[in-house]
C-alpha cells in the first residue's frame, strides 16, 4: 500500500501506535516521553524530542522515513543539521544509519505497531475520487470540530490574503487610500475582468480621480478612456463629450489607455458587462472619496452595504450596454450577491489588514463580525461540502470552506486539517 512519509509523521506526533515495550533494531528499549515538534522547514522531521534509551533520557531531533536507507537517498550523511538525531523511526529498516563519528543512529521500526486499518482509511481518503477525501465521513464529524478547525482556516486566509495587501501598500508607499482603491477596482471586475480592472487602477491613480471629485462626466471620462473604450468616434451625445473630456485629460497628465481587448463580454447578461461595471465603478469613485477612511469609520454593516447600493450611473446605461449599441432597460445598481462580494473579499479583508497593521484588535473584530453578519456565500464549492452535510450559517463558514477546499481538501493534505486528523484517529 502506497503511502508518503507525512502519514508516518502522522502516526508518530499523535502516537497512534503502540507505545508499551518498544526496543529499537539494536535491541535498546526505548520510551518516549515527548514525541518534539513537527518542523515545517529544512532540518530533522521533529525537534526538542524526549525519549529514554535503555534507560537513559536524551533530548534531540527525530528522522522518520519510509526506508531508512532513504537517509543516504537524501543525503543526510552529508547535513550537519542530522549529526543531532538520537532516533530515526522508519517504516521498513533495510539499512543502518551512522553518525560522522561512526556512532549508530537508533531506529525504531513502525511497521507493526499500528493499526494497518488506519492506513488503509488515510490511503482511501487520498486516492477517492470524490468532491473532497473525506466526502462521505465528514457528516458524521461532530460539530465543534469542524468549526473549531474553520476558524482557524478562516485566520489562514485572511492572514495569506492580508500579506498580498501589505506587499500593494509597500509598493505604492504606504498609502491606504491608493492601495484600496487598487484592489476595490480588481474586485469589481468579479474574476472574468479582474485583470482588465486591475490594469485600469495601475493606468490611472486614485490622485488624478480626486482632483475631479466634483465632476462626474470627468471621472467617467478618465474611467472609459483608460479602459480603452473612447479611442473612436460616436455619433451620440454622451459618448461624444466623454471624449472630449478624456482626449483633454490624456493630454493634461499624459495617460496611457489600456489596450481594450483585454475586457471579455462573451457569456455574460448585459447588467455584468465590463462597460456596465465600469460605470457603475465610475459613479463609486465620484460618490465616495476616500473611501476607505470613511470605511474605517463605519460600525454597521446596513450602512456598510448602502456605500456601494444606490449609486449614480449615469442614465446612458439605463438604455445602453456598451457605447452606440442600446438594450432593454439594465439594471443599474450592483445587486445584493455582488455588494456582498465586495464587502467580504475587499472592504473585510482590508479591515482586518489595517487592524493588523496597526495593531488595532477592534478593527480585526470588526472584520470578523461583519462575515458573521452576512449569510453565506453559494456556489458550487460550498454546495459540495452542503451536500455532505455541512451548514455554512455566515460568510466567515463559507469563506473558510473555501479555504479548506483550495488548501487542504484539493491537496488531499488531510493529515494537516483538524477534520482529516479526527477521522483517522477515530
Amino acid at each position: 500500500m502506497d503511502f508518503q512519509e507525512n502519514f508516518l509523521y502522522f502516526i508518530w506526533q499523535f502516537r497512534l501506535f503502540n507505545t508499551r515495550e518498544l526496543f529499537c533494531t539494536e535491541g535498546k528499549s526505548m520510551a518516549i516521553l515527548n514525541p518534539g515538534l513537527l518542523n515545517k522547514h529544512a532540518g530533522p522531521d521533529f525537534s526538542q524530542a524526549r525519549l529514554i534509551l535503555d534507560g537513559t533520557t536524551w533530548v534531540g531531533n527525530i528522522e522518520i522515513h519510509i526506508k531508512s536507507s532513504d537517509w543516504m537517498l537524501h543525503g543526510h550523511q552529508h547535513d550537519g543539521a542530522f549529526e543531532s538525531v538520537i532516533l530515526h523511526a522508519v517504516y521498513h529498516h533495510d539499512k543502518p544509519v551512522y553518525r560522522k563519528d561512526g556512532s549508530a543512529i537508533p531506529v525504531l521500526v513502525l511497521k507493526g505497531l499500528f493499526d494497518e486499518q488506519l492506513l488503509a482509511t488515510y490511503s482511501t481518503m487520498i486516492t477517492s475520487s470524490n468532491r473532497f477525501p473525506c466526502q462521505p465521513q465528514i457528516g458524521s464529524v461532530p460539530d465543534i470540530i469542524i468549526s473549531g478547525f474553520l476558524s482557524r482556516v478562516l485566520a489562514e486566509r485572511f492572514e495569506q490574503k492580508s500579506a498580498e495587501v501589505l506587499e500593494q501598500l509597500e509598493v505604492l508607499k504606504g498609502d491606504w487610500d491608493e492601495t484600496f482603491y487598487h484592489f476595490m477596482a480588481r474586485n469589481f471586475g468579479f474574476k472574468v475582468n479582474a485583470d482588465g480592472f486591475e490594469l485600469l487602477a495601475g493606468s490611472v491613480s486614485r490622485q488624478v480621480f480626486a482632483k475631479h471629485k466634483d465632476d462626474p462626466k470627468q471621472i467617467a471620462a478618465l474611467v472609459f478612456g483608460q479602459s480603452g473604450f473612447l479611442a473612436q468616434d460616436f455619433a451620440e451625445d454622451y459618448p461624444a463629450k466623454l471624449k472630449k473630456e478624456y482626449d483633454f485629460l490624456r493630454k493634461k497628465y499624459q495617460l496611457d489607455p489600456i489596450d481594450v481587448s483585454v475586457w471579455k463580454f462573451l457569456r455574460m447578461r448585459p447588467q455584468n458587462f465590463p462597460t456596465i461595471r465600469l460605470a457603475q465603478f465610475s459613479a463609486l469613485i465620484f460618490s465616495s472619496t476616500h473611501l476607505f477612511s470613511k470605511i474605517l469609520e463605519i460600525k454597521n454593516l446596513k450602512v456598510l452595504y448602502e456605500l456601494f447600493e444606490d449609486l449614480p450611473v449615469d442614465n446612458y446605461w439605463r438604455t445602453h450596454y456598451h457605447f452606440n449599441k442600446t438594450t432593454k432597460k439594465v439594471n443599474l445598481q450592483l445587486g445584493r450577491t455582488s455588494v456582498q462580494n465586495i464587502l467580504i473579499n475587499t472592504v473585510c479583508l482590508f479591515l482586518f489588514s489595517y487592524g493588523r497593521y496597526t495593531d488595532r484588535q477592534e478593527i480585526i473584530d470588526r472584520a470578523l463580525d461583519f462575515l458573521e453578519e452576512m449569510p453565506a456565500e453559494n456556489n458550487s464549492i460550498i454546495g459540495y461540502y452542503i451536500d455532505s452535510g455541512i451548514r455554512p450559517d455566515n460568510s466567515f463558514m463559507s469563506q473558510a470552506l473555501l479555504q479548506l477546499n483550495k488548501c487542504y481538501c484539493s491537496q488531499k493534505k488531510c493529515l494537516n486539517c483538524g477534520i482529516g486528523i479526527h477521522i483517522l484517529k477515530k
